[in-house]
């Protein structure tokens, strides 16, 4: 039981890192499956292989880079966050650990998609306020705000995976208030 609570906070961990770049959390995923650091679902062994790591790990890098481009940053993003619903659905899946395959993919598609898909969401309305705001010249500094965070939280998923939970809560309520926040008021006619 403690292995199917981990698995299960392990996949909401990357999935929230999917949100803010793809190829961070898969190729963290595929590095701790080759070193044999997490146990993960039989059909997803593939992805500790040389072959996995390498092209992961260059995919991250060739990511991180592009959205360092700000015209580049806002193109990927609207193909990112359909892309960003199926890793955190992936992640999810490739760490569950002794479910059934029905409430595998049910926290799959919800807990791992539906993580992932709010937080790219977000990420790519704040590119887009400051791709309006500053012209672009503020784009690298989001990105890199962003490659940090999921290279943290792809790390705390792995060492302590409560706290990258608590981290993925505090997180999508922040993005609930900023957005209440941005919300115009409704007028009210005297």
């Amino acid at each position: 039981m403690p292995e199917t609570i981990f698995s299960i906070l392990l996949g909401i961990g990357l999935a929230a890192s999917v949100g803010f770049r793809i190829f961070v959390p898969l190729f963290a995923l595929s590095l701790a499956a080759y070193y044999q650091i997490i146990p993960l679902n039989d059909n997803w062994l593939w992805i500790g292989s040389t072959t996995a790591m390498v092209t992961l790990g260059i995919a991250t890098v060739v990511e991180i880079g592009a959205y360092l481009i700000p015209w580049l940053d806002n193109l990927l993003d609207t193909i990112a966050v359909p892309l960003a619903a199926i890793a955190g659905t992936a992640v999810m899946l490739s760490t569950a650990a002794d479910l059934d395959p029905l409430l595998t993919w049910s926290l799959a598609i919800i807990a791992g998609g539906g993580t992932a898909t709010a937080i790219k969401s977000s990420t790519s309305t704040t590119r887009l306020a400051s791709t309006v705001t500053t012209g672009g010249v503020a784009n690298p500094i989001v990105a890199t705000v962003e490659s940090g965070t999921s290279i943290i939280m792809a790390l705390l998923a792995f060492v302590a995976p409560v706290l990258a939970v608590i981290f993925v809560v505090i997180m999508l309520w922040l993005m609930f208030k900023v957005f209440k926040w941005f919300k115009p008021q409704k007028q009210i006619d005297g």
